[in-house]
């Protein structure tokens, strides 16, 4: 299975493509969306910075082929503009997504951070060298893609998990985001 996390942000978004084969996880691929430096594209522009979100995930999505997306859930920041914000960025990545047909899975920071090293309040740090060593690569991933990468890697473990615990119960996918679990559509 090829899965794709992102991790959205209006001025940066990560990406990471990842293969899952029984419990061997692959790397493909991994890098970032920038919005702010684009040629034509003023900082205050939204709709524009939206459109480069939008497109770049679908040209993503086209290239990789994943057969579902893992994106992370927004948190409440202090400052209500930037969640705001943040927000629209996160609605362009799944709008994105799901015009491509893909299933996207969601995951808060903490759950993949939990996943990956082992405690939620994990430094950005400690999720690069984790995920360097889980895909066996030979050096840092940028902090953006080594947090898409993990929620592949999360997505990896617990949709694999959920699909065990579909197969023996009336379990569905749609989950709510107040499970551990996260949501999934």
């Amino acid at each position: 299975m090829r899965i794709l996390g992102i991790d959205p942000g209006l001025q940066t978004t990560g990406f990471g493509v990842i293969e899952r084969e029984g419990q061997h996880l692959r790397y493909v691929a991994s890098g970032t969306i920038r919005t702010t430096r684009t040629e034509g594209v003023e900082l205050g522009n939204l709709p524009a910075r939206l459109k480069i979100l939008y497109e770049g995930i679908s040209e993503i999505v086209e290239r990789y082929q994943p057969e579902v997306a893992a994106i992370e859930i927004v948190f409440v920041n202090v400052n209500p503009q930037s969640t705001l914000l943040l927000g629209q960025a996160r609605g362009a990545a799944l709008t994105a997504l799901v015009t491509n047909d893909l299933l996207v899975a969601e995951y808060t920071a903490l759950q993949m951070k939990k996943a990956i090293t082992g405690h939620g309040r994990a430094a950005k740090s400690q999720i690069q060298e984790m995920v360097k060593r889980m895909l066996q690569l030979p050096g840092l991933p940028g902090t953006d893609a080594a947090d898409a990468l993990g929620l592949a890697i999360t997505h990896a473990h617990a949709g694999a998990m959920l699909d065990k615990l579909g197969q023996e119960s009336d379990l569905r996918r749609r989950q709510h985001a107040m499970l551990k679990a996260g949501r999934a559509y």
